[in-house]
């Protein structure tokens, strides 16, 4: 199964009402059990076996969402932890002002071990970075705002 699918199948559950879900494929078997505000998701393929525990997200009928403006929206692509530098000690890629081009870097969503770059879709100033750094992005939550 492919990561981005195992993603989609995590949003999918956690939006739920569901409290367990296994899925086996081949050798691969997903276990995701949702337990008070936290997930654990069990991966194993063949002998080595993946924990995590993730985050649940509210629904959008439980908590209202902010009033985001106008503007060209980067939103996250997948479920994950948003970084806005290389590394602890680097300057973020950007910040509220900078001027940006298609295809620059803006950010990183960790999923599962994975760093997933975040590029921008369009030209223009970056006239807000909606999220904070190593702050839980869930898939479609818009991170910065490009005019």
């Amino acid at each position: 199964m492919e990561l981005k699918n195992i993603i989609k199948l995590i949003h999918t559950v956690s939006e739920s009402a569901l409290s367990s879900f296994t899925l086996e494929e081949g050798d691969m078997k997903i276990s995701l059990e949702a337990r008070r505000d936290i997930q654990t998701v069990n991966i194993s393929e063949g002998n080595p076996q993946i924990s995590a525990a993730v985050n649940v997200i509210p629904s959008a009928a439980s908590t209202p969402e902010p009033e985001i403006a106008a503007g060209n929206l980067i939103k996250s692509p997948l479920v994950g932890t948003f970084y806005n530098a290389p590394s602890p000690d680097a300057k973020a890629f950007v910040q509220a002002g900078d001027m940006v081009k298609k295809g620059q870097v803006l950010g990183i969503v960790e999923a599962m071990k994975l760093m997933n770059e975040i590029e921008s879709e369009f030209d223009g100033i970056v006239e807000e970075v909606l999220i904070g750094n190593e702050q839980m992005v869930e898939y479609g939550q818009p991170l910065f705002r490009i005019r």
